[in-house]
């Protein structure tokens, strides 16, 4: 008898398990949607945008206007690696740096390694496939000037049913010609999480 209410059971909540349903609703891409205590779009985006706007107001800025003129610096971003302890798409913040960069309209930007390479094979196609008015001739790319690199570190602490995930991003301007780095910065995230004890 007991062991038949047992298996009803179990039968009982297997089927209440597969019966949950979901649903999805759409929201804004800069609405803040943490869902986890992981990395996430939200941590990205502020990230960059800090740490850009942090950039662009530190004198290496006014300095360079002072040695060229009018013109804006050119740019390029080298590596940024992940050290943390979870997969984060790098590429994705990598992007987000680039946008908010380019978007201050104080700097201009070059293709990183991997594009330019696939930009001068395009080059070499059009060198003996595209007419002679529309082809792009090589020798004409435009030097960086700057080069952003970083990366992203992060640390787990756990005790009983609290967690504090820290994440520390490190970002380095280096003047190419130069080699000299004219800013630093850092940004650190920290986050709580509280788990109940019972989980159904």
């Amino acid at each position: 008898m007991k062991k038949s209410a047992l298996l009803i059971t179990f039968v009982l909540l297997a089927l209440l398990a597969g019966c949950q349903t979901m649903s999805t609703n759409r929201v804004e891409s800069d609405e803040i949607t943490d869902v986890g205590d992981k990395w996430n779009d939200t941590d990205s985006r502020l990230v960059a945008d800090e740490m850009i706007n942090d950039v662009l107001s530190r004198p290496w800025l006014t300095q360079f206007y002072k040695t060229h003129g009018d013109k804006n610096p050119v740019v390029i971003i080298g590596s940024v690696k992940n050290r943390s302890h979870e997969h984060i798409n790098v590429k994705t913040f990598v992007r987000n740096l680039e946008r908010a960069l380019l978007n201050s309209g104080q700097v201009q930007f070059v293709a990183s390694s991997g594009e330019r390479d696939e930009i001068r094979d395009e080059r070499l196609d059009q060198a003996s496939y595209a007419s002679e008015e529309t082809a792009k001739s090589a020798g004409h790319e435009v030097g960086a000037d700057y080069m952003l690199q970083g990366e992203l570190n992060s640390i787990v602490n756990k005790d009983g049913g609290k967690s504090v995930r820290f994440y520390q991003v490190n970002l380095t301007l280096i003047d190419l010609e130069k080699n000299q780095k004219v800013w630093i910065g850092e940004k650190q995230i920290k986050k709580l999480i509280k788990q109940s004890r019972f989980k159904f």
